[in-house]
């Protein structure tokens, strides 16, 4: 549906790499919005699972969707298979969210409010882990750490790439800059966050723009866990960066990841027995 000039039109684009047991969940979720994006872009990398064939099932299915499927060959990794859908992108708005990411049925039209303000750059919002227990209370706490981690922030706001929008024309200021990162040693939201903040793009937390995710990073063991989590400090340093308020997720994460794969663990007890 064509957006107003208050509605920003609005590209979701999901880059995928072996995801055949979330990506038909993920692209419906996009497709069945209360207010619909105007293209659902997935960018499969190199797939060897049944991805392909999921997303050609679900072109099948739809056949109006504005589903848009394509291939990304030239090489393996997150960074170029993102760019490679943000800049096929026709939306004024581009969405990003990862291939187990589910969003909830109003998030297009809350992307929509958020960019309503045409001093955002690119906004970000709170999760729900979908296959964790307690998911409601999950939510509302996830909600309260990213807005204390905000505020001990100040300036840098992070972008969450599970759930996370920027403007086309932000994305097209920093696309010659953002870090390549082919050694893999970053978090590739945080390298958006803070390229967008030096070139003064603000970065608003929206609320209610609620996105479902896997919990699956804490079947990692605590070293792979872990490593994972130091990526912040490893971004921040190679952009040298020196502020110990950024540390905050991290601080946070580690000292909580023995509780919630506690939590896991139990929940995928129950999983099995049922």
């Amino acid at each position: 549906m064509p957006a107003s000039p208050e509605r920003p039109t609005l590209s979701i684009v999901i880059p995928a790499y072996n995801e055949e047991a979330t990506i038909r969940a993920c692209v419906l979720a996009a497709l069945e919005q209360t207010e619909p994006a105007d293209e659902v872009i997935v960018v499969d990398n190199l797939s060897t699972d049944g991805t392909a064939r999921i997303l050609e099932q679900l072109q099948r299915e739809y056949p109006d969707a504005p589903l848009v499927v394509f291939r990304q060959d030239a090489e393996q990794g997150l960074v170029p298979t993102r760019n490679f859908g943000l800049d096929r992108a026709l939306g004024e708005v581009l969405g990003r969210i990862d291939a187990d990411t589910v969003l909830e049925p109003n998030w297009a039209k809350e992307v929509r409010d958020a960019f309503a303000d045409p001093g955002v750059g690119a906004a970000t919002g709170p999760m729900i882990y979908y296959d964790m227990p307690l998911r409601r209370f999950g939510h509302r706490a996830d909600d309260a750490l990213r807005r204390a981690i905000l505020k001990l922030a100040r300036d840098y706001h992070f972008l969450f790439g599970s759930n996370m929008a920027i403007r086309a024309s932000a994305w097209r200021d920093i696309r010659e800059i953002v870090c390549r990162d082919e050694a893999d040693e970053y978090h590739e939201d945080i390298d958006l966050s803070i390229h967008l903040f030096e070139r003064g793009h603000r970065v608003a937390y929206a609320p209610k723009m609620v996105a479902g995710m896997s919990a699956r990073r804490l079947d990692d063991n605590p070293r792979e866990f872990y490593s994972y989590v130091w990526r912040y400090q490893r971004t921040y340093d190679g952009h040298g960066i020196d502020d110990r308020r950024l540390r905050a997720p991290m601080v946070v994460w580690s000292a909580l990841y023995p509780a919630l794969k506690g939590m896991r663990w139990q929940q995928l007890r129950r999983m099995s027995a049922t």
